[in-house]
């Protein structure tokens, strides 16, 4: 089984990112870093224990991969936004056994002290649109939300949109069973998450 883990919320720049959150949730985000091997950097927020989100854009100054970077990055363009969701497994390998074809292939990465293995789309977008997880295996203890600052904010919704709604739930189903996870059919494929916190309900 799955767990949420974390948000993305990709930007054209780290700077407007992190600003138009800010200004959405009323609250600073935390630091964040650098992936060499993405060529991208982070700003990061406390969602609560095990759980957090992350404004990530493509970093100007780093070489970028061999191959299309994760969460479509390559092809992002406009307002700041909630694209993509990532979830935790024990086991990565097994995880993506039992995925849905497209889901990627394990990249052994580290930032600092944090190691993990996520899988990376060879064409950088996940299955349904992006509407399947990202898959990450922390490796060791270390996580990013035991470092950040807790100002309340939660995850109370993630809204996955898609035409075929029916399959992508069929998809999710032996994986994860959170009731914060609502997915609707629609005519174009969307993601938005809904945060709640001091000031309410806030959606991205």
């Amino acid at each position: 089984m799955l767990t949420f883990d974390h948000l993305a919320v990709s930007c054209d720049r780290l700077a407007d990112g992190v600003a138009h959150v800010e200004a959405a949730l009323g609250v600073a985000l935390g630091p964040g870093g650098h992936h060499a091997a993405m060529g991208t950097h982070n700003r990061l927020l406390s969602l609560g224990p095990g759980e957090y989100l992350e404004v990530i854009a493509i970093d100007p100054e780093a070489p970028g991969p061999a191959q299309p970077r994760w969460f479509d990055l390559d092809n992002f363009h406009g307002t700041p936004r909630a694209t993509n969701w990532i979830c935790r497994c024990d086991d990565l390998d097994a995880a993506l056994a039992a995925a849905p074809e497209g889901a990627g292939v394990a990249w052994d990465l580290a930032r600092g002290d944090l190691n993990w293995r996520m899988a990376v789309p060879a064409n950088g977008k996940l299955p349904f649109d992006n509407g399947f997880p990202a898959l990450i295996e922390w490796k060791g203890t270390g996580h990013p939300a035991d470092r950040l600052p807790d100002h309340g904010i939660r995850l109370a919704r993630i809204d996955l949109v898609h035409p075929a709604a029916a399959a992508l739930g069929r998809a999710l189903g032996p994986f994860i069973a959170d009731g914060r996870l609502v997915i609707r059919d629609g005519p174009a494929p969307a993601l938005s998450a809904v945060l709640a916190g001091p000031g309410g309900e806030v959606r991205l």
